[in-house]
């Protein structure tokens, strides 16, 4: 079997782009399904447009995948609204945006990538590990206040570093 669940030689081919102003739409209505279910932390159209730069996306005609790599501070950053598709789900889309956001983290020279996440097994085996969330900078609690968790967060906190 391949990384994305395939036997050999039948490798779908992973097409991750920075996300663009016509995705907007689409990348909203993916967040909000998930976000509806309390799986991850909705997004408003108004944000995705003010932080469309921080966006990946999975694009097999049209968006099936979406993640953010999101500058929190000196040489931190977080990975978040990473959601796939329910049909896209299981063939490693998850795992490859992730991977293009740790790779971009590295080109910026940002060496420690956390996330908050109910999907504390998937990131372990990315190479995440836990963390204290009291470890994270305050300035990072800005989008949590928004979150009709806060401050009872459920959330577990893991982070990955490139040493």
């Amino acid at each position: 079997m391949t990384m994305n669940g395939l036997p050999s030689g039948q490798q779908k081919s992973v097409t991750i782009r920075p996300a663009r102003m016509g995705d907007i739409k689409a990348i909203h209505s993916l967040l909000q399904q998930f976000a509806n279910r309390g799986l991850l932390l909705g997004r408003s159209i108004s944000s995705l447009y003010d932080q469309l730069r921080d966006f990946v996306v999975y694009d097999d005609n049209g968006v099936q995948g979406v993640c953010s790599l999101h500058i929190c501070w000196d040489n931190l950053a977080e990975i978040r609204s990473l959601a796939v598709a329910e049909s896209s789900q299981r063939q490693g889309i998850g795992r490859e945006l992730v991977a293009s956001c740790l790779d971009e983290a590295k080109s910026l020279e940002i060496n420690r990538v956390f996330t908050l996440t109910y999907q504390g097994i998937f990131f372990r085996k990315l190479g995440f590990v836990p963390i204290e969330k009291s470890e994270l900078p305050h300035k990072i609690w800005s989008d949590c206040i928004q979150c009709p968790k806060f401050p009872d967060c459920d959330e577990e906190a893991l982070i990955w570093t490139n040493d």
